[in-house]
């Protein structure tokens, strides 16, 4: 490569989002060059290189970075990585998924974000829109990269999009017509000097909005009150709270969770969903996840009865609170996907006692004590895993009995053996999965095999 040539795009990382962008702007016509230090992304360079893209996996090069027009950083790459300060230092241009896709689409987002939830409620977003007659793209970190659809011929009349903060930290033009803050809890502290700098990638998602967009947001985020007196867009807002303190000529809208219903108001419109029949969507979280769902459906052209029937059909999503089965009187549920803290403790709150919690993988600057609470009043007992069962110990070995365990076989035994009829045996870890398991579905589901031997035992 001649040092004095700056016109290719360095795409870095080749998950399915640095993959899905190098093959994007190749269609586009720019000359792109794709990284990624991971040296099995042998599948990537391969399907890259048959386009002739150049790629360099297995390691960076500084020279590759500083001579970039533009560097697209996927977003499980750390910000602070040398390759990329270097070359910001020389001036080099580095972007996000988020604003290429913003520069060519031209189809209105739904753009959801949160610590928990955001599959979910993206989920539901979609199925009472297409239940109402909108077609939809759902994409963005749900798992279909945004800029698949960009390179579809189908037609569709709105894009829901899952979005992380990591996305949005390289979010400059990115401006959804409805957005979604749908809480904000201790996470990813690994990643983020403290929770303040978290809590500001996720207020990013309605920086560029105007006063034509819609910014639907849960009253109980931190700075809710504050924050909002600096948003542009419209806003409305959904709350499991018994009392509201924002004056209401703040708001356009918002969607309320009593005891069995949800109740939307709409200037002056009135809709009631009844959470009777929603068993299979458990625990206070999910009530306000449809809360939102609803409102930023209605907004987009939905209808109550379009929304209602997708409900009845809508089933929890696996490794979300999802049952596995009982065994001789002892129910076992599957939430693998409860990766921090704020997440176990809306899990704990759907059980009122009698649990054998199973916790522990890798940390994420996890604080656990923050858990201390809900354990005193719901768990049994702790079966602690993974790198950070050590930590689990020493930070909950007086709030409840603990047993460490080095695997999912021995946990999920172990757990059986304490148990009594009656008894809820949940896998909610509080942590990832990455020191055991290649993601939370590989994790949830060795849970579930286990499960599974032990009534075929």
């Amino acid at each position: 490569m001649e040092e004095s040539r700056q016109s290719y795009y360095l795409v870095v990382g080749l998950g399915s989002s640095g993959l899905s962008m190098a093959r994007f702007l190749h269609a586009k016509g720019k000359q792109v060059v794709a990284t990624d230090i991971d040296g099995s992304r042998t599948k990537a360079e391969k399907i890259l290189n048959q386009l002739g893209i150049e790629t360099q996996i297995g390691f960076h090069d500084q020279k590759t970075f500083d001579l970039a027009h533009t560097i697209v950083v996927s977003p499980g790459i750390a910000l602070d990585m040398i390759y990329l300060k270097t070359a910001a230092e020389k001036g080099i241009t580095i972007t996000g998924e988020l604003d290429i896709f913003s520069r060519y689409n031209k189809t209105p987002v739904i753009a959801i974000t949160g610590t928990n939830g955001k599959t979910t409620t993206t989920t539901m977003i979609r199925d009472m829109l297409e239940a109402c007659g909108v077609r939809t793209f759902m994409g963005g970190n749900i798992g279909t990269p945004l800029v698949e659809h960009l390179m579809d011929d189908q037609k569709v009349d709105m894009i829901v999009a899952e979005i992380s903060s990591f996305q949005l930290d390289l979010a400059s033009n990115f401006t959804p017509q409805i957005a979604l803050l749908l809480n904000v809890a201790e996470d990813h502290l690994d990643r983020y000097k403290g929770f303040d700098k978290y809590l500001e990638s996720k207020w990013k998602i309605l920086k560029n909005q105007t006063s034509h967009d819609i910014a639907i947001i849960n009253q109980s985020v931190a700075e809710f009150e504050t924050r909002i007196a600096k948003v542009s867009s419209q806003i409305f807002s959904f709350s499991s709270l018994s009392d509201s303190k924002i004056p209401q000529d703040k708001l356009q809208g918002s969607a309320r969770i009593c005891d069995d219903h949800i109740l939307i108001q709409i200037k002056d419109s009135l809709h009631n969903i009844s959470t009777k029949t929603l068993g299979q969507l458990p625990g206070i979280h999910n009530r306000e996840n449809i809360a939102a769902a609803a409102l930023a459906s209605l907004m987009a052209g939905g209808n109550m009865e379009g929304i209602i029937k997708a409900l009845a059909n809508f089933k929890n999503l696996a490794h979300r609170m999802a049952f596995v089965r009982k065994v001789n009187g002892i129910c076992f549920y599957d939430d693998s996907k409860a990766t921090n803290t704020n997440a176990v403790v809306r899990a704990l709150e759907s059980f009122q006692k009698d649990i054998i919690l199973i916790l522990g993988g890798r940390e994420k600057g996890t604080d656990f004590s923050l858990l201390a609470c809900q354990i005193k009043k719901r768990v049994k007992l702790i079966i602690a895993m993974g790198e950070a069962k050590h930590h689990i110990q020493d930070t909950l070995g007086k709030t409840c009995r603990i047993l460490p365990v080095n695997s999912m076989k021995k946990a999920v035994i172990k757990a059986y053996e304490d148990a009594c009829p009656g008894d809820v045996v949940l896998l909610s870890p509080a942590c990832a999965s990455f020191d055991m398991y290649a993601n939370y579905g590989t994790r949830g589901d060795d849970f579930i095999a286990r499960v599974k031997e032990l009534e075929n035992e």
